[in-house]
């Protein structure tokens, strides 16, 4: 046997206030005012839905943001004569190491927190080789005297064999001065390109993404009103960009092959760095900060949090306004309650002669039946003598009879 289902609660939703409280002189200030919140209810409704569609369209674009990427550079020695204090004709032991001169060249990188980011929207830092596409150190040595590679290369591999690091570390042997050169190809989001010289010229844009170049060449045509009056699809050439197009004019839909044969890899990071083995390193490393894009997770964050309120505002709202929709209820029941008793103490035997006639007609519309031979239902029970004999209606007759008494008294 199958469980009942569990009838649906119906839920008020009508929070309008009827016509003649509105209109009545002793409600009408209330009611303005009461009338002018729903107004502003609705305004704030569309507003809030009209964001809410920009919000979706732009979480769908993945904001971007630009941070500052700090790289630190530094290095120690080990074994240097001026560290042991050794005498240079004692060999050293191959074996051990011991007595061999060495050094570290240590490059780090963090990135730095933003200056007004709240301490709740902080997100665990990425680790500096997720930043970085691809690094090449290059060492300034004599490849005869140190044979023992002068060019330290790491590509970026994704996988558990290639973890994510703060830093790296180039250990190698040697008491002479070297110069080392570091070349980075960094991570952009989105990803960078180099605009060559003929259109960067143009849109006074040097690096930026493809979309970004894209927009700059569109804001281009329109500043200077080169798309066609007749064919919109249609863009003409001025004096810069014929050399761009090739042509008194492209369609549209080819701007972007067009900006693609203008893009190129953009250029590394290069930092130079001085390692002098045969003195003390400095006590604090050399830093420089370099300018990286990136997905700006943050401002992803608060903007769905717009789009998607929490369960518990849901709640709140949605009590709020069925409190609305009962106190507006109960108002319109107050109101039909007093237009009856007022009606009936105004003029009582009017009233129940109307309500009567009022019933009469919605008994026939339940039976089906009219006027018939000159008579109606109504008029059928006056005829009874049963109908005079009701309770009501002994209460109603005196009450009738000593006003009508108490009138004439007055007189």
């Amino acid at each position: 046997m199958e469980a009942p289902k569990a009838i649906k609660k119906r839920k008020l939703t009508d929070k309008t206030i009827p016509s003649s409280i509105t209109q009545n002189p002793e409600f009408a200030q209330d009611s303005k005012m009461y009338q002018d919140l729903l107004e502003m209810e609705r305004k704030l409704d569309w507003n809030m839905m009209r964001k809410r569609v920009e919000v979706q369209d732009a979480l769908s674009k993945t904001p971007t943001t630009t941070r500052m990427l700090r790289v630190f550079m530094s290095h120690t020695v080990s074994g240097q004569v001026w560290q042991t204090g050794a005498d240079p004709a004692q060999p050293a032991n191959l074996e051990t190491g011991e007595g061999i001169p060495a050094w570290s060249f240590k490059i780090e990188g963090r990135l730095l927190e933003p200056s007004n980011q709240r301490s709740r929207d902080k997100t665990p830092p990425r680790k500096f080789s997720t930043l970085i596409k691809r690094m090449v150190i290059e060492l300034d040595r004599d490849p005869t005297l140190y044979p023992d590679g002068n060019i330290v290369e790491w590509p970026r591999a994704p996988g558990h064999h290639n973890p994510v690091l703060d830093g790296f570390t180039v250990r190698r042997t040697g008491d002479s001065a070297t110069r080392i050169r570091v070349v980075m190809y960094l991570e952009h989001f989105p990803e960078q390109y180099k605009v060559l010289p003929d259109l960067a010229n143009v849109l006074g844009v040097k690096e930026d993404s493809r979309i970004g170049v894209i927009q700059a060449l569109w804001n281009y045509i329109k500043l200077n009103n080169l798309q066609d009056k007749v064919d919109r699809r249609l863009v003409k050439s001025d004096e810069r960009l014929f050399p761009i197009f090739g042509a008194e004019s492209v369609y549209f839909q080819n701007l972007p092959e067009i900006v693609n044969r203008h893009l190129a890899a953009p250029d590394p990071i290069v930092l130079h760095y001085a390692l002098n083995p045969t003195s003390p390193p400095p006590e604090r490393p050399s830093a420089w900060d370099i300018e990286v894009k990136l997905e700006d997770t943050s401002m992803k964050t608060k903007m769905s949090v717009i789009v998607n309120p929490s369960k518990d505002t849901l709640e709140s709202l949605t009590k709020l306004d069925e409190e609305i929709s009962l106190l507006a209820q109960s108002l319109n029941n107050s109101h039909v309650k007093l237009t009856f008793l007022q009606s009936f103490a105004d003029d009582p035997a009017n009233f129940i002669q109307t309500w009567l006639e009022s019933q009469s007609r919605d008994l026939e519309t339940i039976l089906g039946s009219g006027p018939t031979e000159g008579m109606t239902v109504r008029q059928e029970d006056l005829r009874r003598s049963e109908f005079f004999r009701l309770p009501w209606v002994e209460e109603a007759v005196a009450i009738q009879e000593g006003m009508r008494l108490a009138s004439k008294g007055m007189q």
